[in-house]
C-alpha cells in the first residue's frame, strides 16, 4: 500500500512535528511518504499533489489554522478517488471526532488524543485488510452505518520508546523554525489551554533529547522551537539541556522555550547569564495581572516576582523575551486589560504578543462559555468576539493597538523614539498606542501596506500634526533610530544637519590608536577602507547619547553637537553598537 503523512503549515519556514512522530513510529510497517505543504497554497493543487502520488491511505495532521483546508482537500481526494482512506488526527479533531464522521462522510477514520500507538496499530490493520476496529483504543471509525468511538487509549509511559522524530534528518530542514519537544504534558492547569486536559508531565531522556539536539545542529536549522508547555518546570532537566547547547554553541541558530518566569530562582538566572547572545529565546505567559482574573483560569503566577525576573534578564542583554497577554479572559474587561498591558510594558521585553483568546474544544473555558457570555464563532480559530467583561468594540480597537505594537515596538526599530513619546507626552504606553491608533486609521494607514521607512515617515508627521514641543529632539532620536537598526541611508524626510563628517576626516579619524583600542578593538589590523564599511559616523545637534541616559530629559549641558560612531554588527539583540567620538573628530579638525 502507498501510504502518505500530510499536513498544512501555516508558514513555508516551519516544519511538522506530529507527522515525523507517526512516521517513526510506523515505517516498519510500510513505506511512508511525508508532504507538507502551508495554508497559503492552493487547495486543488494541494490535491493534486496528493492524488499524483496515488496514495491508498492518506493521513492529515489537523490543527486550527488548517481544518477548513484539511477538509476540503479530503472531500477532493474522495471525489475522485473513493477507495482512498482518509484518516485525520490531532488537536482539531480530537474532542468532536463523531461529529465530524457525521458531518463529513468522506472521512474513513479518527485518531484522536496521543497518536503515535493508535496510528500503528490501525495502519497494520489497514495493511492486514482487517474489517474489524473494535480492538484499537483512540479511534473513531463507521460500522454498520454507525459511528463508534472506541476508548481512550491510555498515555505511553516511555516516551523514549517512541523513535526519535528526526532520525533522518535530510537538506529540507535547513534554515527552517523545526518544533521539538523534549516532555509531554505541563504542571499546570490553565482553563484556555489543550494541556489542561492532560494530568501531568512525562520526559523523554537526555541522552534522547541531546542525540537529537545534535542532529539538528548539524542539519543547520534555523530555529528549534521547543514545543514543552513550561520547559523549566524541572530545573535540573533544563538546565542540563541549555548547558548542553551553551557547550555546543551553534551559530546562525537559536533555541525558543516556553518557561514560566516565576520558577526561574537565582541557580538558574546565573546561569542562563552566561549564554551566547542569540542563542536563547524565552515565551513567558503573563496573559493578565488581573489577580481575579488569572484564579479564574487556574493560572499560578506571582507577577511581581515574575516581572524582577524578566527585568533581571533584560539587563544580561543576551536572551530575547517575549511576554504574551491574552485579551478576552474572564473579568478582563478593557481598563483591566489596559494596565495588564502596562504592567508588561514596563518590564521592557523584547516582543509582546497580544493574543485573544480562543475557545479551544476540549478547554475549560469553552465549556464555561455560558458563565461568561461568550460570543464566538464556531469554526476555527474560535476566537472570542466578545463577553459580559468586554465588547466586540473594544476587541476591535485592541485588535488595532495590537497591530501597532508589533510593527512599532515589537522589532525594536522605534525604541528611543517610542521612550520619548511617551515619557513626555503620555501617562501610560497603552494611552499613547490608543492615541495613535486614531490617527492611524483615522488616515486609513491600517487598510495599507507599509515600508519601514514609511513606519519612520508616519511616525514623524504623528509627532508634528499633535504639535509636541521640541520637534528637534523629536527628528534626532528618530534619526539615531534609524541608524542603529538599517543602513546609513537617512531618507530625506528626516532633517539632517549639513555639516557632516567627511570620507577623508573618517579615513582619519579610524586610523586613530587610542579609537581602535578603545571602540574598534575587534578592527584592529584591519584596513581602514574595510572597516569604512562596518561604521557610520553621524553628527548630532545635541548630546544624544547622554540624553537617552538620562531617560530623555533634557538639560543645557546636552544642547552641544556630537559625533556619533555606529559600529554595525550582525547579533540578534545587539544590531549596533554606538559611540561619542566627537573628541576624536575635534582633535583632528
Amino acid at each position: 500500500m502507498n501510504i502518505i503523512i500530510t499536513t498544512l503549515n501555516s508558514k513555508y519556514i516551519h516544519s511538522a512535528l506530529a507527522i515525523r512522530y507517526l512516521e517513526s513510529y510506523t515505517v516498519d510497517l510500510a513505506p511512508i511518504e511525508l508532504l507538507e505543504f502551508t495554508v497559503n497554497q492552493n487547495i486543488d493543487f494541494i490535491a493534486g499533489e496528493i492524488y499524483k502520488k496515488n496514495p491508498d491511505i492518506v493521513a492529515f495532521s489537523t490543527y486550527i489554522w488548517n481544518r477548513n483546508e484539511t477538509l476540503k482537500i479530503c472531500y477532493i481526494l474522495k471525489m475522485v478517488k473513493p477507495e482512498i482512506k482518509i484518516i485525520l488526527g490531532g488537536p482539531e479533531v480530537s474532542f468532536d471526532g463523531v461529529d465530524i464522521l457525521r458531518d463529513y462522510p468522506f472521512i474513513d477514520f479518527i485518531v484522536y488524543g496521543e497518536g503515535e500507538k493508535t496510528f500503528r496499530e490501525l495502519i497494520k490493520a489497514l495493511l492486514d485488510r482487517k474489517d474489524d476496529y473494535s480492538r484499537i483504543d483512540g479511534i473513531i471509525f463507521r460500522e454498520d452505518g454507525k459511528i463508534i468511538q472506541n476508548p481512550t487509549r491510555p498515555l505511553i509511559d516511555n516516551l523514549d520508546s517512541i523513535p526519535s522524530p528526526y532520525m533522518n534528518v535530510d537538506g529540507s530542514l535547513r534554515n527552517k523554525i523545526v518544533y521539538y519537544e523534549s516532555s509531554r504534558g505541563c504542571p499546570f492547569n490553565c482553563q484556555f489551554c489543550l494541556s489542561s486536559t492532560i494530568k501531568g508531565v512525562r520526559y523523554f531522556s537526555l541522552d534522547r533529547v541531546k542525540e537529537d539536539l545534535e542532529k539538528l545542529i548539524r542539519a543547520q536549522v534555523k530555529q528549534v522551537k521547543f514545543v514543552d508547555r513550561t520547559f523549566n518546570a524541572n530545573k535540573k532537566f533544563a538546565m542540563e539541556i541549555m548547558d548542553f547547547i551553551m557547550k555546543k554553541d551553534p551559530r546562525d541558530i537559536n533555541f525558543h522555550f516556553e518557561v514560566t518566569a516565576h520558577l526561574l530562582d537565582r541557580d538558574m538566572l546565573e546561569f542562563i547569564k552566561k549564554a551566547r547572545e542569540g542563542l536563547f529565546q524565552f515565551e513567558i505567559g503573563v496573559q493578565s495581572t488581573n489577580p481575579k482574573t488569572i484564579e479564574a483560569v487556574g493560572r499560578i503566577t506571582d507577577f511581581e516576582k515574575l516581572s524582577r525576573i524578566c527585568k533581571e534578564i533584560k539587563r544580561n542583554n543576551n536572551i530575547h523575551q517575549h511576554l504574551d497577554l491574552i485579551a478576552g479572559l474572564p473579568y478582563e474587561g478593557y481598563e483591566s486589560f489596559k494596565k495588564s498591558f502596562n504592567d508588561v510594558y514596563n518590564i521592557k521585553p523584547e516582543k509582546i504578543q497580544l493574543g485573544f483568546l480562543k475557545l479551544l474544544k476540549g478547554s475549560g473555558l469553552r465549556r464555561d462559555k455560558d458563565k461568561y457570555n461568550y460570543k464566538f464563532l464556531d469554526e476555527p480559530p474560535y476566537e472570542v468576539l466578545e463577553s459580559k467583561y468586554i465588547t466586540y468594540k473594544e476587541m476591535l480597537k485592541l485588535k488595532g493597538i495590537e497591530d501597532l505594537v508589533e510593527k512599532y515596538y515589537n522589532e525594536g526599530y522605534f525604541i528611543n523614539s517610542l521612550e520619548y513619546l511617551i515619557e513626555n507626552n503620555y501617562k501610560t504606553a497603552f494611552d499613547f498606542f490608543e492615541d495613535f491608533l486614531y490617527y492611524w486609521e483615522g488616515r486609513r494607514y491600517h487598510s495599507l501596506s507599509h515600508s519601514r521607512n514609511n513606519l519612520y515617515k508616519i511616525l514623524l508627521e504623528f509627532y508634528k500634526d499633535k504639535k509636541y514641543d521640541n520637534l528637534v529632539i523629536f527628528n534626532e532620536l528618530i534619526k539615531y533610530d534609524y541608524l542603529v537598526n538599517n543602513s546609513p541611508n537617512i531618507p530625506d524626510f528626516i532633517n539632517r544637519d549639513q555639516i557632516q563628517i567627511t570620507q577623508g576626516e573618517k579615513h582619519r579619524v579610524l586610523k586613530d590608536e587610542r579609537l581602535l583600542n578603545g571602540y574598534l578593538i575587534r578592527y584592529r589590523g584591519k584596513p581602514t577602507k574595510e572597516i569604512v564599511k562596518r561604521i557610520h559616523i553621524e553628527r548630532f545637534e545635541i548630546d544624544i547619547l547622554k540624553f537617552i541616559e538620562k531617560d530623555y530629559k533634557y538639560s543645557d549641558y546636552m544642547d552641544r553637537e556630537t559625533y556619533i560612531l555606529f559600529d554595525y554588527h550582525e547579533g540578534q539583540l545587539i544590531r549596533c553598537k554606538t559611540y561619542d567620538i566627537t573628541r576624536y573628530v575635534e582633535r583632528e579638525g
